[in-house]
């Protein structure tokens, strides 16, 4: 079986999905091409959409205008609709063309605008391979889920109705494992994490987190865990690598680990306590996997306002607003009780196992 997979190098949170399901898909003696579906969109609608991201969300200097953008492109029924169409417009016969020539039995997105696209190509009879979609937001999900999609992979059980909701009827819908880092399903025990990482034992550990592009209030919430006694702060600045350097330069003679990029995160999440998190998303479910305590602060723009609305609703993370609410947030989540769930994630099929029932299915 032949599966394309296209995702988009805006966010770790779409390339690693396409990566760990690409690899499990090879596993099991399938031909994979992984591709940046937004390139094959068009170098026009690519530059927008990396461009706009950058300046407006990873910059975070016009977050108003991110805001605006997500109002009119998502909640907004008729200028949805537009940008919908104009999306399918400028985009749709090249990436139909890209698709056609690799000769895929499947096609797999993990990038939402391209979802849409696919899904419209589909329900026109102009691609006759199903189309599946790898969803891995709790909520907000226009785009992610569209009619025409043969099949949604989600990683939130509780993202299931919404997209029933979106996508109608017709389409299947699986909660699956296989869509993050699959030492997630074994992590190590919080005493072995922290060995690893040279951390103390019995000493309470706070995560700041400003995910792959290092963004929110994350000198803020520093100094706020810094307030509980004998703590220990690990600062994770993804590739922002001047936000790193800024931190390092105003924490050098504080018990603050300021880190770049981590390749590790189910040790790093099985060694805290506490995950003080800015970009909702797979971070806030792979802490929540762990029983290491979410709290989602410092970034509620646009899709993020929406999914920690959904995050307080199913119980997976607290949601702080302001930062003098984070004290409490803080104090809260170290006297929760450490509930790992990864064991009820394990149990769910594999992504890569069922986008293979798709060629018997089809």
């Amino acid at each position: 079986m032949r599966v394309l997979v296209l995702t988009a190098s805006v966010g770790e949170g779409h390339d690693l999905p396409a990566r760990v399901l690409a690899d499990d898909l090879r596993m099991r003696g399938a031909e994979v091409v992984v591709a940046d579906g937004l390139d094959e969109l068009g170098g026009l609608l690519a530059g927008a959409a990396e461009g706009g991201m950058r300046v407006t969300y990873g910059s975070g200097r016009m977050l108003w205008l991110f805001d605006l953008q997500y109002l009119l492109f998502a909640r907004i029924a008729p200028t949805r609709a537009l940008g919908q169409r104009l999306l399918y417009t400028l985009g749709a016969n090249r990436l139909l063309r890209f698709v056609l020539a690799e000769e895929p039995d499947v096609v797999v997105s993990t990038y939402p605008g391209v979802t849409e696209v696919l899904a419209r190509l589909r329900r026109a009879g102009r691609l006759s391979v199903p189309v599946v979609s790898a969803i891995t937001d709790l909520s907000a999900l226009r785009y992610w889920a569209a009619r025409g999609v043969d099949l949604h992979l989600v990683t939130h059980p509780e993202s299931i109705a919404e997209v029933r909701r979106i996508a109608g009827p017709k389409t299947r819908i699986e909660a699956v494992r296989g869509l993050n880092d699959p030492a997630f399903l074994e992590p190590p025990s919080l005493e072995e994490a922290r060995s690893r990482l040279d951390l103390p034992q019995g000493v309470p550990v706070v995560a700041v987190s400003g995910g792959g592009w290092g963004v929110g209030d994350l000198e803020g919430a520093i100094r706020v865990a810094q307030t509980v006694d004998h703590i220990v702060v690990l600062a994770l600045c993804g590739r922002n690598v001047n936000k790193r350097a800024y931190l390092e330069h105003a924490f050098a003679d504080d018990n603050v680990r300021v880190l770049g990029f981590v390749d590790d995160m189910a040790t790093l999440l099985s060694a805290s306590d506490v995950l003080v998190h800015s970009t909702a998303g797979l971070t806030v479910l792979e802490a929540y996997m762990v029983g290491c305590r979410p709290i989602s602060y410092g970034w509620g723009v646009g899709h993020i306002r929406l999914n920690n609305r959904a995050f307080v609703r199913d119980g997976i993370a607290q949601v702080v607003s302001r930062l003098d609410e984070l004290p409490g947030a803080i104090q809260s989540a170290l006297a929760q009780p450490r509930v790992p769930r990864y064991a009820d994630f394990a149990k769910l099929p594999s992504a890569a196992d069922v986008v293979l029932s798709m060629n018997q299915s089809t």
